[in-house]
C-alpha cells in the first residue's frame, strides 16, 4: 500500500491529458491557454520542421548547399515568413516546456522566479536575434562583402 505522501507525489506529477480535465486543473485561463498552445504548437510544429527539412536537405542537394544558395533562399519573403513561424513556434514551444521543468522541480518561490527570468531573458534574445538574422540583413550585400574580404 502506497503511503500518503507517494500518493500526493503521483497526483501532483500527472498531466491533463484532455481539455476537460486541463481546464479543472488550470490554476488560472492563461494556463489553459497554455496548455492549448502547448498542443497546437506541437502538431505545427511537425510539418514545419519536416518542410524545412526538406526544402533544405533533400529538394536540393545538401552537399551543395553554399552562401549563394542561402542568400538567394533568404531573399525570398515566404522562406522568411516560413522560417520566422518555425522559429517562433519551436522557441514558445520549447520555454513552455522548461518553464513546466522549473515549475515542476524548483521548490523556493525566489529560486523559481529568478530561474524563469533567465529563462525568457535568454530566449528573448535568441528570438530577437534570429529575428533579426532573418529579416534585417540584406543576404547579397553580405555576400558580396564576404566574396570582398576573400580576395583581400
Amino acid at each position: 500500500m502506497a503511503t500518503a505522501s507517494a500518493q500526493g507525489r503521483a497526483a501532483k506529477a500527472t498531466r491533463p491529458r484532455t481539455f476537460r480535465e486541463a481546464r479543472a486543473m488550470a490554476s488560472s485561463n492563461a494556463e489553459l491557454g497554455w496548455w492549448v498552445f502547448m498542443r497546437i504548437s506541437g502538431l505545427l510544429l511537425v510539418p514545419l520542421a519536416f518542410g524545412h527539412l526538406w526544402a533544405n536537405n533533400m529538394a536540393f542537394n545538401a552537399g551543395e548547399i553554399d552562401f549563394a544558395y542561402v542568400a538567394g533562399r533568404l531573399s525570398q519573403p515566404t522562406v522568411k515568413i516560413y522560417d520566422t513561424f518555425l522559429l517562433l513556434f519551436a522557441m514558445l514551444h520549447g520555454v513552455n516546456g522548461l518553464r513546466y521543468s522549473i515549475e515542476d522541480y524548483v521548490k523556493r518561490p525566489g529560486r523559481r522566479f529568478a530561474w524563469k527570468m533567465v529563462l525568457f531573458t535568454v530566449a528573448g534574445i535568441i528570438f530577437v536575434a534570429g529575428v533579426m538574422t532573418l529579416w534585417a540583413f540584406s543576404f547579397e550585400e553580405m555576400g558580396d562583402a564576404v566574396r570582398a574580404l576573400g580576395t583581400q
